[in-house]
């Protein structure tokens, strides 16, 4: 890893900077893919227009308390 000299430089958290591996930039683009069929309506289990269920959907599978 390069340190830079002018502080702002080393702030590599700017969304246009890209991602740094293929792997990174393949889970994130199916992850978006997910959600949009989700909103569609074209994913078993959570109907289109359903916000709470698609929330709950998601807690469900992240483990997380809704």
């Amino acid at each position: 890893m390069e340190l830079r000299q002018v502080k702002y430089l080393n702030n590599l958290t700017k969304p246009g900077m890209g991602f740094f591996s293929d792997l990174t930039a393949r889970r994130t683009l199916q992850g978006y893919e997910i959600m949009n069929m989700m909103r569609k309506g074209q994913f078993h289990g959570v109907a289109k227009g359903d916000v709470e269920g698609q929330v709950a959907f998601v807690a469900t599978l992240f483990g997380v308390v809704a």
